[in-house]
């Protein structure tokens, strides 16, 4: 059975900053996320996640590490534009590749509202977009007891 984007995707970052501003979202950090962007900014784990981070509470006893945002729902990082685009986290350089916006054409289509990106520029294949939505997918969360202690 063939998928949609069996012929490839076409998508090009505009760098508009969509997907950073204006929307409440959540940026989701794995432990690979949080050292590159500790070395990006030169700081330790301990102090970039005091500077830029918060914890949101899952249904269990655990929460997620996720990137703050400010008051108008910018990405904290963000500041004329992505300050660590080329440390940003996985979920950042992997979109638009994720799993539910590659369900069918539908729902891929339907994301052109929110990024002027999508159906222009780099024609992706077939394999990179599967290897950008595995790198999604595999992307291990760093999980912290309720309280926001910092064993994983």
């Amino acid at each position: 059975m063939s998928c949609f984007f069996e012929n490839g995707l076409q998508f090009t970052c505009k760098r508009c900053s969509h997907c950073c501003r204006g929307e409440p979202g959540f940026v989701f950090l794995s432990q690979n996320d949080l050292t590159n962007l500790c070395h990006w900014f030169n700081l330790t784990e301990e102090q970039f996640i005091k500077m830029y981070c918060r914890f949101v509470p899952l249904y269990n006893d655990e929460t997620l590490l996720c990137l703050r945002e400010t008051k108008s729902y910018d990405c904290i990082l963000w500041h004329d534009g992505c300050t660590a685009y080329d440390a940003r986290p996985v979920q950042c350089s992997t979109y638009p590749f994720w799993t539910g916006l590659l369900e069918n054409e539908q729902t891929w289509f339907s994301e052109c509202s929110s990024c002027p990106g999508i159906g222009t520029g780099k024609l992706w294949k077939k394999n990179e977009i599967e290897a950008a939505r595995n790198a999604y997918e595999k992307n291990t969360l760093l999980h912290f007891p309720r309280e926001g202690e910092t064993c994983r």
